[in-house]
């Protein structure tokens, strides 16, 4: 069963902006540590941004200052607003929810983000 959704991927600029919006309904979305990664051609997919049920927030070197991952656990959704794109950022994004010891982590099916001028 689809258990995370990602949206709000396309076709943008650089220096332009998206937002990405992941939908859980696997778990107690409250509980749940929540990811975004991302994987481009020919390289190992990395952590991007991630939030705990604490809203503690850690990002990658490579982000830090342009993105920003938040939650809103009544819509049991994450986000990751991405501004500033660059070239580099040129990947399949994905939404990983980690519900801790008891249960196993789980991934979304991935949303394309393409940054071109």
């Amino acid at each position: 069963q689809v258990q995370l959704v990602e949206s709000g991927g396309g076709l943008v600029q650089p220096g332009g902006s998206l937002r990405l919006s992941c939908v859980d309904s696997g778990s107690i979305f409250s509980d749940n540590f929540m990811a975004w990664y991302r994987q481009a051609p020919g390289k190992q997919r990395e952590m991007v941004a991630g939030i705990d049920r604490y809203n503690t927030i850690n990002y990658a070197d490579s982000v830090k200052g342009r993105f920003t991952i938040s939650r809103d656990n009544a819509k049991n959704t994450v986000y990751l607003q991405m501004n500033s794109l660059r070239l580099e950022d040129t990947a399949v994004y994905y939404c990983r929810a980690v519900p801790g010891v008891g249960r196993s982590a789980y991934w979304g099916q991935g949303t394309q983000v393409t940054v071109s001028s």
